[in-house]
């Protein structure tokens, strides 16, 4: 081997070593640059790195080409040394390799570890990519130590490894120069720098020594770990022995020694024989700070990414800490919080004065955020929380040219998303939507589509679920791991109209359950996929017409009224459900009251609900002709000793709420199942049910009233002792108030007029200086009478 051969170890995401690096680069003048990385990406750095459109943090996603949920990322930020290195080799011609097994082997391993694991199959979801955060993880297991946060197999071991003082190699060295963690002492020692004279020397012999003599019980898969070395190995003298003259390694710290040590070229080439390999695709994906911070479950994140971004733009010395609270102070001032001059002096004096007495050269983030809580925050939290998410982890999402590959389903979304003018942003934005403005319209139904591709870009707000108005309000936030979820999609079509109908098709054959079927009608016409309602249509029809359980077919209800009543809305075509939605209807009511027979209290509280979200269903229908046949079915219940107390009561409730029950009727029914004759327990389950958790025909109803009064006041001892517990929680129902005037009430005398209104005074004169306003209100003229 003729060419010079210089190892460079970083940690990844390091801006200390980036600038360390760079250095080195600029005074070696390498003509070949090998970086750890996936071989066989190399074309996308050479094809996409000189785009201006390609902005840090981006991510190298390799997924499998026949399995896409199997993914790896490999995330990069501005501060990455892998991607200085990367950016150095562009701008001066040099070569650029990766030398990491290929993706196809991470994939390999990625699905072993997968289908090896007990429900592995089930935890990436059917037809779904992994959670990001596994997918965080499968990519942490390629990024190599000195942080050697790699993923785990179970909490328990995460948990246990947590426990562990010498997880992180670095332990070992940070313990003896008197730190807590090895985190702040490669903090202190390499990041926050200001030189980088003898780094990777030292880096080197560090390693070299922890890898000799500590015990180290890092969660590497230690196979994995000799393969990819191996593989690294061979790599470095495959471009050795080719025409160039000066190769730069830069790899992860803690491979060095192994990459530099004397390993026969039969030994890697013998356990490098069996690499397994998937065949994998390549891209590249915008990536994001909050993603590579180390919260969100990415095993070689870091803690501050917005805090090594600003230590790599600028550097070491006294403009390190005043940019930092100059930032500072702009967030507090951009949320009306006080920040002075006065007091970025005093905090930055501080900064310094507590660097100055743990001997370090500058402040560090430690001294800066305790300066910033003590001064600028007087001690509270709160402010702090919001410098956390702004600066030290910080907003940045990147960006990728429109050239990278990507499949047509990416390529029509990032139309749509353009065309609608929604920004894809990593922090939770507010969208608030107009649907009787078209754009907003198309907006809406673009978040619903990919709702259905189970890609949650969008999540309704609380006054998003207000169905009868023309205002939707969403909470905007991307995912890197969406990327995935698209790829994963775009088995099922081209466009995202397309996916999203063939999907809500396939989910519609696959759902067992009728309340399923009717909610994703609702979906489907939210979204506008006139083929999907269609079908979704026909097969909850197909379902409906062999379903014999009237408690499922009102359950189905619901979704079904609320497309008929706000279809219109949202401009969707709702008249293709409304005969569902009747003859429904017609078959549960016939059988309704057999149904209700016989159920036990839990079976009985679940019919409940059933029954009251019919009751809405059927009120928003506004159909003379089917409202007059669920009263029907609701009096057959009432008046039918088979079934459970607790839902005759409510059915009492629901005619007297209703008008079809008079004044008379109901009491009859009170008398009836309220008698001495009647047994204690089931006639507080009936009650139960005929006050429906609302007080009113208490408070308002005097022969209501004086009807239970008169039962609880004869019920013998050990009865009352058995109702007792049952009142207790249908009382416990009532709002606070209401309970408040139950109370007054009973002490009242029978007959007597309730306190207030009895100790109120008539003040005429006060009630007259009303009288102008009110006549405005009514559209009276000035001498209307009002009274």
């Amino acid at each position: 081997m003729s060419a010079t051969l210089s190892y460079f170890g970083i940690r990844h995401h390091g801006p200390g070593c980036a600038r360390s690096l760079r250095k080195a680069l600029d005074a070696l003048r390498p003509d070949c640059v090998l970086i750890e990385g996936p071989a066989g990406a190399e074309a996308l750095v050479s094809t996409h790195l000189h785009d201006a459109q390609l902005q840090p943090p981006v991510a190298l996603l390799s997924y499998g080409a026949d399995d896409p949920q199997l993914a790896v990322f490999h995330p990069y930020a501005e501060f990455s040394p892998e991607w200085q290195a990367m950016r150095w080799a562009v701008e001066h011609g040099a070569a650029v390799r990766f030398i990491d097994v290929p993706a196809g082997a991470s994939l390999a391993w990625q699905r072993a570890r997968r289908d090896g694991a007990p429900g592995g199959e089930a935890a990436a979801g059917e037809g779904g990519a992994a959670a990001p955060e596994e997918l965080a993880d499968d990519a942490a297991s390629l990024d190599a130590l000195p942080d050697t946060d790699t993923e785990t197999e179970t909490v328990a071991e995460d948990a246990a490894e947590r426990r562990d003082p010498h997880r992180d190699p670095l332990d070992w060295l940070a313990h003896a120069a008197g730190y807590a963690d090895g985190e702040s002492w490669w903090n202190h020692m390499v990041e926050e720098r200001g030189d980088g004279e003898g780094l990777f020397e030292a880096i080197a012999a560090a390693m070299s020594e922890l890898r000799d003599n500590a015990e180290l019980r890092n969660g590497l898969d230690p196979g994995e770990e000799a393969l990819r070395e191996a593989h690294m190995r061979s790599a470095i003298r495959d471009a050795a022995r080719q025409e160039f003259e000066r190769i730069a390694v830069v790899c992860g710290a803690w491979h060095v020694p192994a990459l530099t040590a004397k390993a026969s070229v039969a030994a890697d080439k013998a356990l490098l024989k069996d690499l397994p390999k998937l065949k994998a695709a390549a891209t590249w994906v915008p990536w994001t700070y909050r993603h590579l911070s180390s919260a969100s479950g990415y095993g070689a994140g870091i803690d501050s990414p917005g805090w090594y971004e600003h230590l790599w733009r600028h550097g070491s010395g006294q403009s390190r800490s005043v940019g930092w609270f100059a930032r500072v102070a702009r967030v507090l001032r951009e949320h009306a919080l006080d920040c002075s001059s006065a007091h970025l002096i005093e905090a930055a004096r501080l900064a310094d004065t507590l660097a100055a007495l743990r001997e370090r050269p500058a402040p560090s983030l430690d001294e800066l955020n305790e300066a910033t809580l003590s001064i600028l925050c007087n001690g509270d939290d709160a402010p702090m929380r919001l410098i956390e998410q702004a600066l030290m982890i910080g907003e940045r999402t990147g960006s990728v040219p429109e050239s990278v590959p990507t499949v047509p389903l990416q390529r029509d979304l990032e139309a749509q998303r353009k065309r609608l003018r929604l920004k894809p942003e990593a922090l939770s934005k507010p969208l608030e939507l107009d649907l009787r403005n078209d754009t907003d319209l198309q907006r809406s139904q673009l978040l619903h589509r990919l709702l259905l591709l189970d890609i949650g870009w969008g999540r309704l707000g609380g006054a998003g679920r207000s169905r009868g108005s023309f205002r939707e309000v969403w909470e905007l936030a991307w995912q890197p791991a969406f990327e995935i979820e698209l790829i994963v999609a775009s088995r099922y079509g081209q466009t995202v109209e397309q996916a999203a109908t063939a999907r809500a098709i396939e989910t519609a054959r696959r759902s067992e359950r009728l309340p399923d079927l009717s909610r994703l009608i609702d979906r489907v016409l939210l979204a506008n996929l006139p083929g999907a309602v269609e079908a979704v249509a026909a097969e909850l029809q197909a379902r409906a017409a062999v379903d014999a359980d009237p408690l499922s077919l009102l359950a189905a209800l619901p979704a079904l009224a609320n497309v008929q009543r706000y279809g219109n809305v949202r401009n969707t075509d709702a008249a293709q459900v409304r005969h569902l939605f009747d003859g429904m209807l017609a078959r549960a009511c016939i059988g309704l009251t057999i149904a209700l027979g016989g159920l036990d209290e839990a079976a009985a509280g679940d019919a409940r609900e059933t029954l009251l979200a019919a009751d809405r269903a059927v009120e928003l229908r506004e159909d003379e002709a089917q409202t007059a046949a669920w009263r029907g079915a609701l009096r057959q219940i009432a008046l039918a000793l088979s079934a459970t107390p607790l839902l005759r009561g409510l059915a009492t409730r629901l005619l007297f709420d209703a008008g079809a029950f008079d004044g008379e009727a109901v009491a009859r029914e009170l008398s009836l199942n309220l008698s001495s004759g009647a047994e204690p327990l089931q006639a507080a389950q009936w009650l139960d049910g005929f006050l429906n958790r609302n007080a009113a025909v208490l408070l308002h109803d005097d022969a209501v009233w004086a009807l239970i009064d008169a039962w609880i006041t004869h019920l013998g001892h050990e009865h009352f002792l058995r109702v007792v517990p049952l009142l207790r929680r249908s009382f416990a129902e009532f709002e606070a108030a209401d309970r408040r005037d139950l109370g007054l009430r009973v002490k009242r005398p029978a007959g007597a007029a309730p306190a207030l209104v009895a100790q109120s005074a008539w003040d005429e004169n006060r009630a007259a200086r009303a009288l102008p306003l009110l006549r405005e209100l009514f559209g009276l003229s000035a001498a209307g009478d009002a009274r």
